[in-house]
């Protein structure tokens, strides 16, 4: 990971926010609450500042992740935004066969926060890529959602332990981890 700087130009990423998630089989409300009040204070911030905020939604052929599920849209709760830039990506991460980058580039935009849906796929996945670009990035752990999930020896691990494990798999390396607050402070 480059130096970081936090005085860099900065825009939001929103992740994968959309309703097709309480579609499927493994949402949890558990941890939706918490999630949405980060999240929706980066938004609200990113929106009182006039900061940039992409709108990134994951599009796949059929299912609940479809155009023609209805569901490819904002989850009921998140902050009302007008996009900056709306992507559909059709990968986990955000920044694979879409504008993203160029779009942050031709802004002149060198950092940007990661927020949304989920925390160890897509978050992560583009969180990573984004710092291979050399783009420096803020991953708000608390404005990702994940739900848990079966190891295929059998052992489940709950959204704390795989926040944790994501924390540590990024932090120094392609993140800097932090809050809303911390990230907002360098905004």
């Amino acid at each position: 990971m480059a130096e970081y700087d936090t005085s860099m130009s900065v825009a939001l990423l929103v992740i994968d926010a959309q309703a097709s998630f309480p579609a499927r089989p493994y949402w949890s409300d558990e941890d939706l609450a918490g999630w949405l009040e980060a999240q929706n204070r980066l938004i609200e911030h990113f929106v009182k500042h006039r900061q940039p905020i992409v709108r990134v939604l994951h599009v796949e052929d059929s299912g609940p992740f479809s155009l023609a599920s209805g569901l490819v849209r904002p989850i009921d709760g998140l902050a009302e935004f007008s996009a900056a830039l709306t992507i559909h990506k059709h990968a986990h991460s955000a920044f694979a066969g879409t504008p993203l980058a160029g779009w942050l580039l031709r802004r002149g935009i060198g950092r940007v926060v990661i927020s949304g849906i989920r925390t160890e796929q897509c978050c992560e996945t583009t969180t990573r890529d984004a710092s291979d670009r050399g783009f420096n990035v803020d991953y708000v752990t608390e404005a990702t959602l994940t739900f848990p999930m079966q190891h295929a020896a059998g052992r489940w691990f709950n959204t704390a332990e795989i926040k944790e494990r994501t924390e540590l798999v990024l932090a120094g390396r392609f993140a800097r981890i932090c809050t809303a607050a911390d990230a907002l402070g360098g905004s």
